[in-house]
């Protein structure tokens, strides 16, 4: 799919160098003797704890295709705050360099942090051109090149407090997990505080994310996969899709996120606020760190995809789906999301669902819980990182269209006390050991913690 976050750049720069300080003109720093130098065989990497939107407490809520530059105004990210996001990816349109500082200051007055796109400088190093010392490999560009490329970017977007880093490359094929190691590495070593933000293709093949965390070293993982197809039918590998994802992010100890889609496209659907929370939920207990939103603002019919409204309209008005995603963000997202960021994913099952979709693992008992019956659930089990015996327990209603009625029963020789989650307190109410009956809206979770005896 020819998405529209994956946006068309030039066909080929003929002045490298020199067109990407002309983008930038007046907001460039002019010194580049940092930039001196070759990339180093491996750069240090940062812990996610250590970087923007991967580090600190709160769980990240981003959106790509936010307004376009003659919509870009103080209401309008005081609106995309509003509904709970905490950072943008750049797009719909804003390609220069001064476009780019200008919503910056905006993300700062808002509260928003700004993942920046930057096609010119960026991209030219990571997407547009590979990185090679071999000056006979055609459309390359050199290691100090490469490093030259990134420091002006850095200067001319770092004095911005909303800048949480830049987007690398959307969508690269296996073959340009080099040319992105080597970006990666510029990028730690120029600006180790920024992150290196890569989104991957939907992909059943796990080599294709085990070999991105292993050749890349990335700080994060991040894939778009849009179950909901027309007719109301749904993506028979969505689930499969996740659980290479999950794999591979706990194979390279990174957070995961993940995309959901806001709108309609060619053979997809227009979402319900229900199965907004569906895609939502389902991804919290595939192991998710990470929600991102596809699309915020509606792109054009020129795009050519037909796509249907998503949160606001291409004439900037809010949909309903504006209003479900700030419920979902504001009410439970951020609220759980907090307590499941810095949890490790242990386990994904599938309980009374028959057939399994492909991918997926069924329920068995386990020390801590002994039976969930009733209906269809998807069980995510998480736990801590200080090797405490104790569970989180976030169970998804595996239907985003009928509620669920569920019975979780803990097994009483491994669970001492039984908690359930409050998201409007961000407190766990006790209850009794026993079974746990659970009533799910369509598309909702609840989040249970099992103290271990």
């Amino acid at each position: 799919m020819q998405s529209p976050h994956q946006i068309l750049g030039p066909s080929r720069r003929a002045l490298l160098l020199g067109a990407g300080a002309a983008a930038l003109t007046g907001a460039v720093s002019t010194t580049t003797a940092a930039a001196s130098g070759v990339v180093p065989a491996a750069a240090a990497i940062p812990s996610p704890d250590d970087l923007p939107l991967t580090g600190g407490p709160e769980f990240p809520i981003g959106l790509f295709w936010p307004p376009h530059p003659y919509a870009s105004t103080p209401e309008r990210f005081a609106e995309i705050k509003a509904a709970g996001f905490d950072f943008v990816i750049s797009g719909n349109y804003a390609g220069d360099g001064n476009i780019f500082q200008y919503q910056l200051g905006l993300a700062r007055t808002a509260g928003l942090q700004m993942l920046i796109s930057d096609d010119i400088q960026i991209r030219n190093m990571s997407r547009w051109f590979s990185i090679s010392d071999n000056p006979a490999d055609f459309l390359s560009v050199t290691p100090d090149e490469a490093r030259a490329l990134y420091v002006r970017a850095r200067d001319a977007y770092g004095p911005y407090s909303s800048l949480a880093g830049f987007n690398l490359y959307d969508e690269p094929g296996a073959g340009w997990f080099g040319t992105l190691a080597k970006a990666v590495a510029v990028s730690r070593e120029l600006a180790p505080a920024l992150l290196p933000y890569i989104n991957l293709f939907p992909s059943d093949d796990p080599a294709y994310y085990r070999s991105f965390v292993d050749v890349v070293k990335p700080s994060l993982i991040s894939f778009d996969r849009y179950p909901l197809l027309s007719e109301g039918r749904e993506d028979g590998n969505y689930f499969h899709n996740w659980a290479i994802v999950r794999d591979a992010a706990l194979h390279g100890d990174i957070p995961s996120w993940v995309f959901i889609q806001t709108l309609s496209y060619n053979n997809h659907r227009e979402p319900t606020a229900a199965e907004l929370l569906w895609q939502v939920n389902i991804s919290l207990a595939y192991g998710a760190k990470g929600i991102q939103y596809f699309t915020y603002w509606t792109p054009e019919a020129a795009r050519g995809e037909g796509f249907g409204p998503a949160l606001i309209t291409v004439d900037g008005r809010r949909t309903p789906r504006y209003a479900a995603s700030r419920t979902i963000n504001t009410t439970w997202l951020h609220q759980v999301g907090r307590e499941l960021k810095p949890l490790v994913s242990e386990s994904v099952v599938h309980a009374n669902e028959t057939p399994l979709p492909n991918g997926t693992v069924g329920f068995t008992p386990t020390d801590l819980i002994s039976g969930v019956s009733g209906s269809p659930v998807v069980v995510g089990t998480l736990r801590s990182r200080d090797g405490s015996a104790d569970r989180w327990v976030l169970v998804a209603n595996r239907s985003h269209s009928a509620e669920a009625r569920t019975t979780l029963t803990p097994r009483l020789s491994g669970v001492s006390a039984v908690g359930v989650f409050d998201p409007r307190t961000q407190t766990y109410r006790a209850r009794g050991t026993g079974p746990v009956p659970l009533m799910l809206a369509p598309g909702a979770a609840t989040l249970l913690k099992l103290e271990a005896r």
